[in-house]
Formats: C-alpha cells, structure tokens, sequence
C-alpha cells in the first residue's frame, strides 16, 4: 500500500486517488453486542489504520449477515439478517438495532474506536445474499436482503447516520465458480443475463 501510494505520488495523482485493502469481516471479534467490536489481531491490523488515517482513505470491509445467519440460525433470526420490519431489535448502549448489517457495520466502528482510528471512513466493499444451493439461500431472502440494503444504506447506521458507501457483490451468478454451491448465486443477473430475480435501485 505504501509502495502503491508513492507511485501515485509520484505520477501528480495524490490528491485524486486513495489507496487502500478490503478486509473479511472477520477481522473484527467480540461482535455482539457491536460495542464489543475489536480487531482480532491489532498487531496486523495496526498498521494497515495508521497508513489510512494517514492519507484520509477508507477501510474496505466484505460485511455478510448470510454467512453469519448460516453459522447461527439459532440465535440469528432470517428477519433480522434480510431487514424485514418488526422483526427482534437488539439494543446496546442506547443503540437500537433493527438488523443485523447495522449491528456488524457498527462493530467495525467500535473496533476502529479501540483501536484509536475513530476518524478511518468505513466502505462496505462487498455485501450480498446467495439466491439458491445454501441454507436460507433463495431468491426470496435474495431478493429480501439486497432491497433491504439498497433502501437502506442511505441512513447510515444507528452508530453512524448518514450515508454509507456500500456495493452489492455480485453483478452476475458464477456458475463455474468452485467452492460452496452457494457461492455461485450471489448474482443479481444470471450469465445470460436474465435476472435472477426483481431488484430495484
């Protein structure tokens, strides 16, 4: 990163262009309740925030509640993983938390708040939901996650209001993806690109 930023320097580009890493959520530990948040390994983490809050670039973060309702389904509720209204709140410090994106995005502001970055802007860099071949993966919890996001992120979370810089992976369906059946159906669109189901932006 470092390297990367002198050559951008270098070319007059400074001003104009950031550098950063996107991280697995799970750099963060201690998640819940989110005011619990801190990184997992401070000591590589460290100086990864000293360089950003250096140059006022923003910590890219894959943030997915699929994967933690898959992990949890016991004690992760699908409505408070895909943003269906009414489903349980949690409350923390005051905080009242309606779904569980909210209540990871806000552990990763707690852990930058321990970690002495408060300032480091958050980007989610990835964010989606499997429509077929996982646990809790169809189009309908899909479709329920995605729209759920996508009307939401304008309101920031309950720790932090206001708009948040957030992209939905995937564009298309990987149906030569290897791994997990399911990682092939984070697509909004098929290849062929039919949808895969109804989105609206």
């Amino acid at each position: 990163m470092r390297n990367v930023q002198r050559a951008i320097m270098a070319a007059g580009l400074g001003g104009s262009v950031k550098v950063s890493t996107s991280v697995r959520f799970d750099v963060v530990t201690n998640t819940f309740p989110p005011s619990n948040g801190v990184f997992a390994d401070q000591s590589f983490m460290g100086p990864i925030l000293e360089f950003l809050a250096s140059t006022g670039a923003p910590l890219l973060v894959n943030v997915y509640p699929y994967f933690a309702y898959e992990n949890d389904p016991q004690n992760i509720q699908l409505n408070f993983a895909t943003f269906v209204p009414g489903s349980t709140t949690v409350n923390d410090k005051g905080l009242t938390y309606t779904n569980l994106f909210d209540a990871m995005v806000d552990s990763i502001y707690a852990a930058l708040e321990k970690a002495g970055r408060p300032g480091v802007k958050v980007v989610i860099s990835e964010s989606g939901w499997p429509s077929d071949e996982g646990f809790g993966a169809t189009a309908q919890n899909a479709r329920a996650y995605n729209q759920g996001l996508i009307n939401h992120v304008g309101n920031g979370t309950p720790k932090r209001p206001g708009p948040l810089e957030t992209y939905i992976f995937a564009m298309f369906n990987e149906n030569k993806k290897d791994g997990e059946k399911s990682e092939k159906h984070f697509g909004l669109f098929n290849p062929d690109m039919s949808p895969a189901y109804s989105i609206t932006f």
